[in-house]
């Protein structure tokens, strides 16, 4: 199964603001198309540092910069994309079998993720070499 890269795309949430502050609610196959097993949040990255470089065999995962910034870029083994996340409003949507690298995070950022399926880390790719193996059969 491949999956297209022109399927990650950008989704903004709804977002509440009034003199106290802003609320964003995040919904399960409201607001992110699937429902949510797994949520994490990355943390404490050295700015300038990046995570991630690995895809998922069947995970759908969606990821948020809750504070600061970072760049998140895709590929899906013939083409790529770039997304800049800094808004705790919006988050990208990333379907299965694509490889993707969090780079360039800003001091104190927080990438919150949530996930389609518990963690399993037979259902990863870690390495390039295997997940474009895999996408050409």
């Amino acid at each position: 199964m491949t999956t297209k890269i022109e399927e990650c795309r950008v989704i903004d949430l709804p977002k509440f603001t009034d003199v106290r502050g802003s609320l964003t609610p995040i919904e399960s196959e409201r607001n992110i198309p699937f429902a949510v097993k797994c949520v994490f949040y990355l943390y404490g990255v050295p700015a300038g540092e990046n995570r991630a470089g690995h895809a998922h065999q069947e995970l759908h995962e969606f990821l948020i910069a809750v504070s600061g910034s970072f760049d998140y870029l895709i590929n899906d083994g013939q083409n790529t994309k770039h997304f800049h996340l800094n808004r705790p409003s919006q988050g990208v949507y990333i379907p299965p079998m694509i490889w993707g690298e969090l780079k360039n995070f800003s001091s104190g950022a927080v990438c919150l993720v949530l996930a389609s399926a518990y963690y399993d880390e037979s259902k990863y790719y870690r390495t390039y070499e295997r997940y474009l193996e895999a996408v050409r059969t």
